[in-house]
């Protein structure tokens, strides 16, 4: 940081604290002219994209991923609280893995582990749909896949 006062770019941090605005204010100390000042910093989000199925981008959007989940659970047990609690730990780790680009299909594999854990019925539900279920046999499958896990 270069102090205002002087132009110097020796200086110390005395003293940090988060703003409600997730920025992070910074009380620095020039160490040439002793002048304080007060800095902010932000954390750059690189947006994240996702590939659906026919190849085109779209930006990132979890309140999609929640509105899926709402029609599966529809008439369960399943909290708010835990579907919320699901869809920001999906966004987290889409988020820590860094890249820029994620498909639908690997979203949707997310979601089906999440909810597996959570609800079965409302997992076939989201799988039945996610999965394009084209008959009878293959809602079978799925469901005995499930009663093996088990």
């Amino acid at each position: 940081m270069k102090c205002p006062v002087c132009g110097s770019m020796d200086n110390k941090v005395i003293d940090s604290r988060p703003t409600e605005n997730s920025a992070i204010r910074r009380r620095r100390e020039c160490n040439s002219c002793k002048n304080r000042f007060t800095t902010y910093e932000m954390v750059e989000m690189t947006p994240l994209f996702v590939i659906k199925k026919d190849g085109s981008r779209e930006v990132f959007d979890k309140r999609k991923i929640m509105t899926g989940l709402i029609k599966s659970c529809y008439k369960q047990n399943v909290k708010n609280e835990d579907l919320d609690a699901l869809v920001d730990d999906i966004e987290a780790e889409l988020l820590n893995n860094l890249r820029s680009d994620v498909s639908t299909r690997e979203i949707g594999e997310m979601v089906m582990v999440r909810l597996q854990k959570l609800d079965e019925v409302s997992y076939v539900r989201f799988a039945s749909v996610y999965r394009e279920f084209k008959d009878i046999d293959t809602f079978l499958h799925a469901i005995n896949q499930l009663r093996s896990k088990n």
